[in-house]
């Protein structure tokens, strides 16, 4: 059964998870056209490799293959759930 995590923000590190959801509403177009070109989708496996230590610095993931840095802001828009 999976858990239901707030965002991509609070999510635990080197813990792999699945994106549950995507607010598209709360990102700006090329913020959302970028998220979709590197493969962010609903179902997608993804993990959160290191945080910046200051509070708004970017967040660094793996999706699939890549090391992808998101700003706090879009990486707030994805509800990921813990993988079972």
């Amino acid at each position: 059964m999976a858990t239901m995590i707030d965002s991509l923000v609070t999510f635990p590190r080197h813990q792999r998870a699945t994106v549950a959801s995507i607010d598209w509403d709360r990102l700006a177009v090329p913020e959302a056209r970028r998220l979709r070109e590197l493969g962010f989708d609903e179902g997608v496996g993804v993990e959160v490799l290191h945080r910046a230590r200051l509070g708004s610095g970017p967040i660094a993931c793996r999706i699939g293959r890549m090391t992808v840095a998101l700003r706090r802001t879009v990486a707030a828009a994805i509800s990921v759930s813990v993988r079972s």
